[in-house]
């Protein structure tokens, strides 16, 4: 066998190893990775309930909802927060149409049908605009919080501009009006599904 049969043969050999190695270490730190980002993906998430409110994994378990189709806005999922079994809080991934674009936001109600928490997963609005409705400094979504389906009253969700009960955000009339109907919309879909939606009949 001459020398430069060898040195390919030998070429060839280090490829296939390297090769392998690669492949090895991409399997064996496929699952940490996968595991990282969904523990990532949760925390993001669930930052809408108090830690400690609740015993479950949420998002593991997925609710069929209905009628999905709101006045203004859609839901693309649901979810359960439970303690002890019993529901304490119900997640809904809710889209709607923002100035930019879409608007996802996931707004955690509790059982008594109050608003606890609602976070921006996804926006396109200008940069002004959409920096405004993310900035955790600016607080705008807190003065939500606590509300409910009623309270104010249904002619109440509105800005203060149009004889409603909520500051908007500086400059984005469209993007706050959307948001507050959304977030209306949830609150309605809450008190309408509410048997359907923290499971009662599993509970009696």
């Amino acid at each position: 066998m001459n020398l430069h049969v060898r040195s390919s043969l030998l070429l060839a050999l280090v490829t296939a190893l390297a090769l392998a190695a690669t492949l090895a270490w991409q399997h064996w730190t496929a699952v940490p990775i996968a595991e990282a980002e969904r523990a990532q993906h949760e925390r993001e998430w669930l930052a809408v309930i108090a830690p400690g409110s609740y015993d479950n994994r949420p998002l593991q378990t997925p609710l069929t909802l209905a009628d999905t189709t709101l006045r203004h806005s859609r839901l693309l999922a649901g979810y359960r927060a439970s303690l002890t079994e019993k529901p304490v809080a119900i997640l809904l991934h809710s889209e709607l149409r923002g100035y930019g674009g879409p608007i996802e936001l996931l707004i955690a109600i509790d059982d008594h049908g109050r608003l606890i928490g609602v976070h921006v997963l996804r926006q396109q609005e200008s940069p002004g605009l959409g920096d405004q409705l993310v900035d955790p400094q600016r607080r705008w979504l807190d003065q939500f919080l606590g509300k409910a389906r009623g309270n104010p009253p249904e002619q109440a969700w509105a800005l203060k501009r149009d004889h409603g009960a909520f500051d908007q955000l500086a400059g984005a009339t469209v993007t706050s009006r959307a948001v507050i109907d959304a977030l209306q919309d949830a609150l309605r879909y809450f008190d309408e599904h509410r048997v359907a939606l923290l499971g009662e009949g599993n509970h009696e």
